[in-house]
């Protein structure tokens, strides 16, 4: 009542073979659920605060307050 022995020719080209096609898939749908559920919303998101922003508005609004070391308030 002997074991049989384990067969180990072959069997690292027989385990990619099976793990490697899942391995891209499970990539793959990863990188794309990101770019849909991350990017593309942070995209949008940038993109609809610039269409709005003037900075030149923020850096007086800075300068009033005293932010900055080297520009004076306008007042001062």
């Amino acid at each position: 009542m002997s074991l049989p022995k384990p067969v180990m020719r072959g069997l690292l080209a027989k385990r990619l073979k099976f793990h490697l096609p899942i391995a891209f898939g499970v990539a793959i749908t990863t990188a794309l659920m990101y770019k849909f559920a991350v990017t593309e919303p942070r995209k949008k998101a940038y993109a609809n605060f610039y269409k709005n922003y003037d900075a030149v508005k923020e850096f007086k609004a800075m300068r009033e307050a005293g932010i900055f070391e080297s520009v004076r308030p306008a007042g001062k």
